[in-house]
């Protein structure tokens, strides 16, 4: 990605979280995952910036075979109500962003810089290691945990999916009324 120029960003989401199932159910490292998140940080929050950053890292990741879904976590912001029906606060960090994301176990990315290994992981990495999905209310609608968690446990039997009331975060607390 360094190749791409992206500022601050991670592999993030599904691709990390269900690499790892993978790994700890025995299964091949593509089983289940539908997508690549590519995540960053950018204060040029134009979709035209956006778009030439996904097509970059689309044509980077040809090779793989999967949808890359790259996306500018400053401008999350400006289209969320049109996918979810709410208005959500601007991130002010890739760390803010990832902290919103639907469960702790999936609020993680990882990216090489200078050859070492970068993690940001705003609930830590316990819950991941230890195939717990737990939801983070605080953003996300309940339906959407829920119909992820159906699919992560048809694919990964060996998941503890905990239920919303178990979830951490104030729900809604991101949620900004219009």
């Amino acid at each position: 990605m360094v190749a791409c120029d992206l500022p601050n960003y991670v592999l993030g989401a599904g691709v990390v979280a269900q690499s790892v199932w993978n790994a700890r159910h025995g299964y091949d490292a593509r089983h289940g995952i539908a997508d690549i998140d590519v995540v960053y940080f950018d204060p040029d929050t134009s979709q035209s910036s956006e778009a030439r950053a996904s097509a970059k890292v689309a044509t980077l990741l040809a090779d793989l075979g999967l949808c890359v879904d790259v996306k500018n976590q400053a401008r999350v912001h400006l289209w969320y109500r049109d996918r979810f029906g709410a208005s959500i606060r601007s991130y002010t960090s890739l760390e803010d962003a990832l902290s919103s994301w639907p469960t702790t176990a999936t609020a993680v990315g990882v990216r090489l810089e200078r050859e070492k290994t970068h993690i940001v992981a705003p609930f830590g990495v316990r819950d991941l290691m230890s195939l717990v999905v737990r939801p983070n209310r605080v953003q996300v609608p309940r339906k959407v945990y829920e119909e992820k968690a159906v699919r992560w446990q048809s694919c990964w039997p060996q998941l503890t999916v905990l239920p919303w009331a178990a979830g951490i975060g104030i729900e809604g607390e991101r949620i900004i009324d219009d």
